[in-house]
């Protein structure tokens, strides 16, 4: 499946676990060479073992995305490693809840700082190498909470994502020239390590508001981060890609397993 990425260098940030392993794993199997980036390095190396036990090519870096030095120890590392840095998958995240009349300015910071000043930091630290190359995918994992829909407790979430939007598509006007394009993933609910605490009845009620009627998987947002990093997606740009089983489309809520 798209060939083209076989053997290219992929920085992956956040790759530890849910989504952003799901990134890491799927670009292994693709036969990227994959450096896997999170804060734990422990659970970073876990990944590169999964990646290495599967045939694939992989390292990884413990850094934070809020450091603008990390970011480009980071990168420094991955050119030491692979050569060169073909593709970031900005991924990193953080989601804590807090209703908007009792959100602190930390609480407000530490999203907005991790969403997206981390989405900045981490694709600046890309430019100078992938500009001398004249290459590079520039990958942004959004989501459809903040540009398409809202949830409760969330307001500086759903900013930090609407974010990215507008930083990726003034972005890729300013880097198209050096043959690097900008792309965000937009996922709704995905199937991670952290949902099955909610309970069954939780899963049940999300389940129930998809269209499709299940949860993603973290290898579908994979699947895509890899198409948006081959040949086969060079002439696209500065688009956000929905990937959310339906659930962005109908007008009222749905009600019942026959909607």
């Amino acid at each position: 499946m798209f060939e083209s990425v076989r053997g290219r260098s992929v920085i992956v940030t956040g790759a530890s676990k849910g989504i952003g392993r799901g990134i890491a794993l799927c670009f292994g199997a693709a036969g990227c060479k994959v450096m896997v980036v999170s804060r734990n390095a422990d659970e970073a190396r876990g990944v590169v073992d999964e990646i290495s036990a599967a045939g694939g090519t992989a390292a990884s870096f413990s850094g934070d995305v809020t450091r603008r030095d990390d970011m480009q120890a980071m990168v420094d590392a991955t050119l030491e490693a692979f050569g060169a840095v073909h593709v970031l998958c900005a991924n990193a995240g953080v989601f804590p809840a807090a209703k908007l009349e009792s959100m602190s300015e930390a609480d407000f910071d530490k999203v907005v700082d991790t969403n997206l000043k981390g989405t900045f930091l981490s694709v600046q630290a890309c430019l100078k190498p992938m500009q001398a190359q004249k290459f590079g995918r520039l990958i942004l994992t959004s989501s459809i909470t903040g540009p398409i829909t809202g949830y409760p407790g969330w307001t500086h979430y759903g900013a930090s994502k609407a974010g990215q939007l507008g930083f990726m598509r003034t972005a890729a006007i300013e880097v198209a020239r050096f043959g690097i394009t900008v792309n965000a993933i937009m996922p709704g609910n995905i199937a991670t390590e952290g949902l099955s605490d909610m309970g069954p009845e939780y899963l049940r009620r999300m389940e129930a508001a998809i269209p499709m009627r299940r949860l993603g998987t973290v290898a579908e947002i994979g699947h895509a981060a890899v198409f948006l990093a081959s040949d086969e997606a060079a002439y696209i740009t500065g688009q956000g890609l929905v990937i959310d089983g339906g659930q962005t489309l109908p007008e009222t809520a749905l009600d019942g397993p026959e909607g």
